[in-house]
C-alpha cells in the first residue's frame, strides 16, 4: 500500500459524497456555516483512526479534498469546526465524529453512550453546555463503495397504474419465519430473492412489493435500554446506504439481486422512504451527522428561538427541504436508489412534511416541482402518506399530479361499514368509485387512491375482527401508545376463540373487506400476512416488536383456514385483473352508456330500484348494488358488465337485479368462497349477511347492435 500523503489535494466540489475515480477518492460535503472540516480515516474494521486531514478547499459552501491512491473500502468520517451556539441554531462540536450524509455503505453499529451528544447530559444548562468527549468509538463509519453490478437484460416491469396491486412488506419480518430458508438468509434481501417467496407473490397476483424502510436506520436509545428495537425503521441514519442487517452475505448486491429477480417475475419494487426527519431527534438528541455538519441548514428551526426545532413529524425534528442543498441531498438519494438499485417507485412517509414551505403545505413546493420535472423520478411510481402532525398536516387529495396517496378515508369507511356502523353506505359508494370527491382534480385518475384495509401501522386484518381494543403492553408504554380509533370489532370475545360461530363470522368479514378493496376503483394495497390471517395479538403499534408478534406466520400459513384465505385472495386479484371495468382507469359518473339503457355506473338498492336521495340518507341502510359497464379486455368481445352486490346487514337477503336482463355469471361469493363460478338462473339472487357477490356479464358487439336496433 503506498504511503499516505501529508495533505489532501484540492479535488472538486461535485459530486457530493466520496467518489472513487480509479486514481483516488474525491471527498465533498456541504456546510454553509462550518469554519473547517476534517476527514478522518479509519482502519478497515472502523475501530481505530489512522489518519486525519483538513479538507483544503471550500467552493460554494461545499468542502472538498482529494486523496490520491485511495481505493474503495476506505473507511471514513468527518469532524466539523464552527460555533457552538444553540440559541442561534449552530451546534458544531469537532469532538463528535459525523457520518457523511452521502455515505453509501456503513460499517459498525451505533453504540449508545453519552459521548454521542454534543452537550453534557445531566448538565443544568442542558443542550447549552458543551461536551468534549470523543464519539468515534461509538459511531458507525462510512465506507467508500462503487455501484458496479451486471444488470444484464433487466427491464423494469412498468406495470400500468390501473393494473397495479401493491403488497406492503417488512424486509425482515416477511421472511424471518420461513423454515425452508437457511437461518442466515432469513430476514435479508437474499430471502426476498428466493424463488419460493417470489412464487407466493405470483400466486397471489401481486405486481408491486412495497418494502418498509431499507435506508440504514438507528436503534433508538430509549428502545435499546428497554430491551426493544426499532423494528419498522422510521429513524433514518443514512439516506444512501442500505440497512446493514438486511444485506445478508451479498452486501448491497443482495438487494440488487432481489430487485432483478422480482423484475424477472414481473414484480415492481417500491421503497418506503423517510425524508421528513432524521434519527438525531430534537435539541436533546445525539450528534450523528447533519446536526454536527450544519444544523441551521439541514433542519427547520423555530424562528427567533433557533435552539428548538420545528417538529411537524412527531419525531423531534423536521428536515429543511426549503434549503436547496438539503433538497439536492434528497433528490440525489432518490436518484441513487432509482439508478444504482433500479427500484420502481417510492412511498413517502409523512409526505405532507415534504411539501411544506414557510407558509405551510404547498402542492407547488420545491420538492414536488423538483421530482415532477426529473426525467428519471417522474416516471416512477410516487406514493404519498398525505399527512403529518403539524398545522394543516392532513392533505388527503391535495398532492399534485404524478402522486398517488394512501387513502385512510377508504380504510376507515370500509372498516366501519363492515363493523355495522350507521350512516356509512353513502360514503362507501364514493370510496368504491375511486374517491372522485377527493382525487378528481387536475386530471388525476382513480389510481391516485391507494385503497387498503390494513397497513403496517395499526391492526392486521385478522385483528380487526378479533379485538375491540388495542393490546400494546409489550411495547412498555402501559398500553397508552397506538391509535384509539381502530373501528374494529371482536364479534363476541376479545382475542382468539375456538367458538365455531365466532370464527365463521370473523372469516366472513375478512373476506368481505378484502373484496371491498379489490373491487373498488383505485389501487389496492394488501398488508403482508393478511392473506393468511396474520395476527399481532392485538398490538396496533408494533414498531418495536422485532419478534413473532410482527413476523409473518409462515408455519401457520400451511393450515387449512390460512390456505383458504390465500386462495380466496388470489381469486379476488385474478378476477380484478381479468376485468378492466373493475380496475377502473377513469372516473365514472353515469353520464355515458356503453350499452343502450346501461350507464357506465349506476347504483341500486336491494330491490333493483335506482337509489333515491332518501335511500342514500337512510342511516341504517346497509345493502347496496353497484353496476358498472365498459369495454372488455379484448375489445372484440364487446362490453363487460359487472354487478357488485353488498349486504352489510345481519340478515340474508334476496337481491333483485335491475333491468335489462343480462346473461349473468356468478364470479365471486365472499360468503361461500368455495362456490364455483356459474350461470345465474333468474333475476333474483340470495346474498348472505355481511358478504359481497360479484356478477359478470359479457355482451358481444353483435348482440349490442341487435338490441340497439330493436
Amino acid at each position: 500500500m503506498p504511503a499516505r500523503p501529508d495533505k489532501l489535494l484540492p479535488g472538486r466540489p461535485d459530486p457530493l459524497g466520496a467518489i472513487w475515480d480509479g486514481l483516488g477518492i474525491n471527498f465533498a460535503v456541504f456546510s454553509a456555516h462550518a469554519e473547517a472540516i476534517d476527514l478522518c480515516l479509519f482502519q478497515a474494521s472502523g475501530r481505530r483512526e489512522i489518519a486525519r486531514y483538513r479538507l483544503p478547499e471550500c467552493t460554494d459552501e461545499v468542502w472538498h479534498g482529494y486523496l490520491p491512491e485511495a481505493m474503495p473500502g476506505c473507511v471514513y468520517g468527518y469532524r466539523a469546526f464552527g460555533p457552538y451556539a444553540p440559541r442561534h441554531g449552530h451546534r458544531f462540536n469537532p469532538n463528535k465524529l459525523l457520518l457523511d450524509p452521502y455515505a453509501r455503505t456503513l460499517i459498525g453499529d451505533l453504540h449508545w453512550t453519552d459521548a454521542l451528544y454534543g452537550y453534557r447530559i445531566g448538565s443544568q444548562r442542558a443542550d447549552l453546555s458543551f461536551d468534549r468527549r470523543d464519539s468515534a468509538a461509538a459511531m458507525p463509519k462510512a465506507v467508500v463503495s462503487t455501484d458496479t453490478f451486471d444488470w444484464g437484460d433487466d427491464r423494469r416491469p412498468d406495470i400500468p397504474w390501473p393494473d397495479t396491486v401493491i403488497y406492503e412488506a417488512h424486509p425482515r419480518g416477511f421472511t424471518m419465519r420461513r423454515e425452508d430458508l437457511l437461518p442466515p438468509d432469513r430476514g435479508t434481501f437474499t430471502a426476498l430473492a428466493d424463488g419460493r417467496i417470489i412464487d407466493h407473490l405470483r400466486r397471489l397476483g401481486i405486481t408491486a412489493i412495497e418494502l418498509m424502510p431499507v435506508h440504514a436506520f438507528a436503534q433508538d436509545r430509549f428502545l435499546v435500554e428497554a430491551g426493544l428495537s426499532n423494528y419498522w425503521g422510521y429513524s433514518t441514519l443514512a439516506f444512501f446506504a442500505p440497512e446493514p442487517r438486511y444485506l445478508g452475505t451479498g452486501a448491497a448486491d443482495s438487494l440488487r439481486i432481489a430487485v432483478r429477480r422480482l423484475h424477472a417475475a414481473g414484480i415492481e419494487v417500491i421503497l418506503d422512504v423517510v425524508y421528513n426527519h432524521t434519527a438525531e431527534g430534537n435539541q436533546l438528541g445525539p450528534t450523528l451527522s447533519w446536526r454536527g455538519l450544519d444544523n441551521a441548514s439541514y433542519y427547520r428551526l423555530v424562528p427567533g428561538n433557533e435552539r428548538h426545532y420545528i417538529d411537524e413529524t412527531g419525531c423531534g425534528n423536521t428536515v429543511n427541504l426549503s434549503h436547496p442543498r438539503v433538497l439536492q441531498m434528497v433528490m440525489d438519494s432518490l436518484r441513487h436508489w432509482a439508478s444504482a438499485f433500479r427500484v420502481d417507485g417510492f412511498r413517502f412517509d409523512l409526505g405532507s412534511t415534504l411539501g411544506r414551505e414557510g407558509t405551510g403545505f404547498d402542492p407547488g413546493s420545491g420538492f414536488f416541482d423538483a421530482i415532477r420535472q426529473d426525467p428519471v423520478l417522474s416516471r416512477l411510481k410516487l406514493i404519498a402518506e398525505p399527512w403529518d402532525v403539524g398545522p394543516g398536516g392532513y392533505q388527503l387529495g391535495n398532492f399534485p399530479p404524478g402522486f398517488a396517496e394512501w387513502n385512510d378515508r377508504f380504510r376507515d369507511n370500509a372498516r366501519r361499514f363492515w363493523r355495522g356502523d350507521d350512516a356509512q353506505r353513502a360514503e362507501l359508494s364514493a370510496r368504491l368509485s375511486g374517491s372522485s370527491d377527493l382525487f378528481e382534480r387536475r386530471r388525476r385518475r382513480p389510481f391516485a387512491s391507494i385503497n387498503y384495509i390494513a397497513s403496517h401501522d395499526g391492526f392486521t386484518l385478522h385483528d380487526l375482527v378479533s379485538y375491540n381494543d388495542r393490546h400494546n403492553e409489550a411495547n412498555g408504554e402501559s398500553n397508552h401508545d397506538g391509535h384509539d380509533a381502530n373501528y374494529s370489532h371482536n364479534w363476541g370475545i376479545e382475542g382468539p376463540s375456538d367458538d365455531p360461530d365466532i370464527i365463521a363470522i370473523r372469516e366472513r368479514i375478512k373476506r368481505a373487506m378484502l373484496a371491498t378493496v379489490f373491487f373498488a376503483h383505485g389501487t389496492p394495497m394488501l398488508r403482508a400476512g393478511d392473506e393468511m390471517g396474520g395476527t399481532q395479538q392485538g398490538n396496533n403499534n408494533a414498531y418495536c416488536q422485532d419478534n413473532e408478534i410482527s413476523w409473518i406466520d409462515w408455519p401457520g400459513a400451511n393450515a387449512g383456514p390460512a390456505q383458504n384465505l390465500i386462495d380466496f385472495t388470489a381469486r379476488l386479484i385474478a378476477t380484478r385483473r381479468s376485468l378492466p371495468i373493475v380496475r377502473g382507469a377513469y372516473f365514472m359518473h353515469g353520464r355515458s352508456e356503453p350499452l343502450p339503457g346501461i350507464a357506465d355506473v349506476a347504483w341500486f338498492d336491494e330491490y333493483g330500484e335506482t337509489m333515491s336521495e332518501a335511500a342514500w340518507n337512510d342511516p341504517i341502510g346497509r345493502r347496496l348494488a353497484l353496476r358498472r359497464a365498459g369495454p372488455a379486455a379484448d375489445h372484440k368481445r364487446g362490453t363487460d358488465v359487472v354487478m357488485l352486490l353488498i349486504n352489510g346487514s345481519e340478515d340474508d337477503h334476496d337481491f333483485i337485479l335491475p333491468p335489462p336482463a343480462l346473461p349473468w355469471h356468478l364470479l365471486i361469493d365472499s360468503a361461500q368462497p368455495e362456490r364455483s363460478p356459474g350461470v345465474l338462473d333468474g333475476t333474483t339472487i340470495a346474498v348472505a349477511q355481511r358478504s359481497v357477490i360479484l356478477l359478470g356479464a359479457n355482451v358481444p358487439p353483435a348482440a349490442a347492435r341487435t338490441e340497439h336496433k330493436a
